[in-house]
């Protein structure tokens, strides 16, 4: 391979250069072998990130073990549980394209040969692998590990349940005494929220599209085999340079038909489509929602995670982590075995090893033949009141069809305001609107307001509307992602309170029961909120950000990018 890196270090004009390397402890010998950035998203701003660093030291031993030489930098990350429910939620999504430009930017001024990429939270895993797919140089994914479930009342619970918590206290059904009790417990260690919310399900499709080491996405963070992982890691970088295999060599649109098979066998979080697309789109593959729900429809739901069920990500572990759920899949002809990945053999030589015994665990993971659910979870609705598409999760859910009167919130926190004070009842049909990629802007996860639902006993008895995003953790009859948002004059924008909004799982549809003529003719006297942003990232996000049928990316669109 010809070492970007040689641009930087070889010849008389490069004296300087190597002048800063040995300020930092650097010799020529290091200088003379291929350099290998080791990328974290580590911070205090998360229990997800906070250990990434000294899982970083073991990726970098790994790298130079292997006898290449490692140079640590750090992205930013955003907690998405600590920003949830108020202003700092606009701030997560555009934390994905700007951790992905600051590894873009590291590897082009330093010219480095190949990336290690080390992240924890939600959007720091999309953000890191299109990093790593626009640089297009040797590069392995790995996750930091989730966090160890907490024990309450003698039963497993995380994040979700702290947030559900809070509805039911609302509610006058759990005293404070209880609520802080539950919240001192629900996180006991540093690591991602512990079941198959995005950052789980993000982990298990890096491993699915062949962008980590086969069995890296399950173990805890604070787990020796993490450890272990991390430095394989490292060490395994050597020969994606030794064979010059790059992201685009990888990320084929048969390795993203696995990835969509991975989220609808686990029963993922709906964030998995708006990441893969924009993953895709950094690769020129063009994938679309139709290729989701074909996908859809031939996988079955076969994990019984959490939120949908009732298990974590330690859980799958201990059975042998996502290489099973593969080896399932692979077998009945649901998985493409032929794709590379960054071991450097294929994905059904990753697979033959793997060895699949349920006997004891049909109840975390059900025989192909007898799966949750004969179709996937991550199910894509159209109609008239999403004419580009919407997404919902359906794994748990209890209802097929869904008929209610609308009741209309253009922000989050109206909508929480009216829940909390219990102006939202059964057989509403909950809108949010004006908070999709551009009017947000940001495209917030919703958390907050779907487990006050939730808490309140209303998760099954109300349905909910929007052009923003949900949390992993969410459950219920929740729709998101409507495109065209309400900022750019679809057809959520026009929905007044009382009138009938129909969900129906069964035709993949969401309507807005009115007439063709009544909603052509509110569209044409439609005109959009004051923009919220005039300056700063916000605002430059909500100027180039695209559309969530498209990954919410925020570059246009490429032609030949291979």
């Amino acid at each position: 391979m010809n070492l970007p890196s040689r641009k930087v270090i070889e010849g008389g004009a490069r004296a300087p250069q190597r002048s800063y390397y040995k300020s930092m402890g650097l010799t020529d010998d290091d200088l003379s072998r291929p350099m290998v950035g080791v990328s974290s998203t580590c911070n205090e701003a998360t229990p997800c990130n906070i250990h990434l660093g000294r899982l970083a030291q073991y990726a970098k031993k790994g790298v130079k073990d292997v006898g290449c030489t490692p140079r640590e930098f750090t992205a930013i990350s955003v907690s998405d549980g600590i920003a949830m429910g108020h202003e700092g939620m606009k701030a997560s999504l555009v934390s994905r394209e700007i951790i992905a430009d600051s590894i873009e930017v590291m590897m082009i001024a330093h010219q480095y040969d190949a990336i290690v990429g080390i992240s924890g939270c939600d959007k720091s895993l999309p953000g890191t692998m299109m990093g790593m797919a626009r640089v297009n140089l040797p590069a392995i994914f790995v996750y930091g590990g989730s966090i160890l479930p907490g024990i309450w009342n003698g039963k497993q619970v995380t994040i979700q349940d702290v947030f559900e918590a809070v509805g039911t206290y609302e509610a006058g059904k759990m005293s404070m005494t209880e609520l802080v009790s539950l919240e001192n417990v629900a996180c006991p260690s540093a690591g991602s929220c512990a079941g198959m919310y995005t950052a789980n399900t993000m982990a298990s499709v890096g491993e699915a599209v062949g962008m980590s080491l086969p069995g890296s996405s399950t173990a805890p963070a604070e787990s020796e085999k993490r450890d272990t992982t991390c430095y394989a890691t490292g060490k395994a970088i050597s020969l994606l340079i030794e064979n010059n295999i790059r992201p685009r060599d990888i990320l084929t649109f048969e390795a993203f038909e696995n990835g969509i098979a991975m989220a609808n066998a686990i029963g993922g979080s709906s964030n998995a489509v708006l990441h893969l697309l924009a993953l895709a789109r950094e690769v020129g593959i063009n994938l679309t929602l139709s290729d989701f729900e074909r996908i859809r429809k031939r996988t079955p739901h076969i994990a019984n995670m959490r939120p949908g069920g009732a298990y974590v990500m330690i859980d799958l572990e201990m059975i042998g982590g996502i290489p099973v759920i593969m080896k399932m899949l692979y077998e009945r002809g649901l998985f493409n075995g032929d794709v590379i990945t960054v071991t450097g053999k294929t994905m059904k030589e990753n697979l033959d090893h793997i060895e699949v015994d349920l006997s004891k665990h049909t109840q975390l993971v059900t025989p192909v033949s007898t799966p949750l659910h004969v179709q996937g979870t991550l199910m894509v609705l159209s109609g008239t009141l999403a004419p580009e598409g919407a997404v919902v999760k359906i794994a748990g859910l209890n209802t097929a069809r869904f008929r209610g009167k609308a009741k209309v919130f253009n922000a989050e926190e109206e909508a929480f305001e009216a829940i909390s004070k219990g102006k939202v009842t059964e057989g509403d049909v909950v809108v949010i609107r004006y908070e999709g990629p551009k009017g947000g802007p940001g495209m917030r996860e919703m958390l907050a307001v779907t487990a006050a639902l939730v808490g309140r006993g209303l998760g099954q008895k109300v349905a909910m509307v929007t052009d923003g995003r949900f949390s992993g953790a969410t459950r219920g009859l929740m729709i998101g992602h409507v495109s065209p948002e309400a900022m750019k004059g679809g057809p959520i924008a026009i929905v007044k309170n009382d009138d009938q909004i129909e969900i129906d799982i069964e035709r993949r549809t969401v309507d807005l029961m009115l007439d063709s003529t009544t909603i052509e003719e509110r569209l044409k006297n439609w005109k959009p909120i004051a923009n919220r942003y005039f300056s700063g990232v916000l605002a430059k996000y909500a100027s180039l950000v695209q559309s969530a049928s498209d990954g919410a990316i925020t570059l246009p669109a490429r032609e030949n990018p291979r």
